[in-house]
C-alpha cells in the first residue's frame, strides 16, 4: 500500500503465533495494531510519530477515563504509569551498557532476553523516571531479513522496540525497499527466494523509504 502512494497505512486484526509458554506474555492469538509509513530523511521520523501517538493515548486516558482507572485500581492495585513528553531513546549498545552496569549479562550481537528487558525497565524507571522508552539499532541477528541494515555498522539495523514497564509492546523497523539489497539479505538469512517473489516484486519499480511496526494490544 505504501508503494501505491498511500504514504501512511494501518490495520487492526487478529494475529496467530506460538509464543513460548510459561512466560508472562504467552498468547496464541492477539490483536495486532500495525502501521507503516513513508519518511523523507531518517527512520526516526516514524519513531517520533509513534512516540507522539502513545503520548496522546496516555494523556487522554488520564484526562477522560480517570474514574474508570480508579475503579480498576480498587480491585487490581497498581502504581501510576509515568511517562515523559520527550520519550527516552537508547541505542542497543547503550541498553547493554546500562544492563552491564547493573550486573546483568547481555551479548551485544544477540536480542535482549525477556529477563533483561524486565530488568532494563526497572533500571530506566529508577534512573530516568519513566515507564515508557525506546531501544533502537538492534543487532542484525535479532531481526528478519527485510530489516534495513545500518550503513554505519552492518552488524546492526535500523530497528526499534517500544517498552512499557519492561514489557516490549511494539517491535518495528525501517524496511529494505531496494530489490538487490532485499534479495541479498534474504539469501544471507537462508530465506528461499521462490517463497517471497511477490514481496520482492512490490519494490521492482521503486518504493519510498518506509518504516513501521506492530503494536500488541493485549501487551499494552
Amino acid at each position: 500500500a505504501v508503494t501505491c502512494d498511500l504514504e501512511r497505512v494501518f490495520e487492526i486484526g487478529p494475529v496467530f503465533r506460538a509464543e513460548k509458554s510459561l512466560t508472562p506474555r504467552h498468547l496464541c492469538e492477539f490483536t495486532g495494531l500495525d502501521l507503516e509509513m513513508a519518511f523523507y530523511e531518517h527512520y526516526f521520523e516514524v519513531v517520533d510519530l509513534i512516540c507522539g501517538l502513545f503520548k496522546y493515548i496516555f494523556e487522554n486516558l488520564n484526562e477522560h477515563y480517570s474514574k474508570e482507572i480508579e475503579a480498576v485500581r480498587t480491585q487490581y492495585p497498581f502504581e501510576d504509569f509515568v511517562f515523559k513528553s520527550e520519550v527516552p531513546k537508547f541505542s542497543f549498545a547503550e541498553a547493554v551498557d546500562i544492563l552491564k552496569e547493573a550486573g546483568y549479562k547481555q551479548n551485544l550481537l544477540k536480542d535482549l532476553e525477556t529477563e533483561n528487558e524486565e530488568a532494563l525497565g526497572k533500571i530506566v524507571k529508577e534512573k530516568y523516571g519513566t515507564d515508557f522508552f525506546v531501544v533502537y539499532n538492534y543487532p542484525i541477528e535479532a531481526r528478519p531479513f527485510y530489516t534495513m541494515i545500518n550503513p554505519e555498522d552492518p552488524e546492526y539495523t535500523h530497528s526499534y522496540d517500544f517498552f512499557m514497564r519492561g514489557q516490549e509492546i511494539m517491535s518495528g523497523a525501517q524496511r529494505i525497499h531496494d530489490v538487490e539489497m532485499l534479495t541479498k539479505s534474504a539469501e544471507d538469512k537462508e530465506v528461499p527466494l521462490e517463497s517471497i517473489q511477490d514481496y520482492i516484486k512490490c519494490f521492482q519499480y521503486g518504493a519510498y523509504p518506509h518504516a513501521g511496526g506492530g503494536i500488541g494490544l493485549e501487551r499494552v
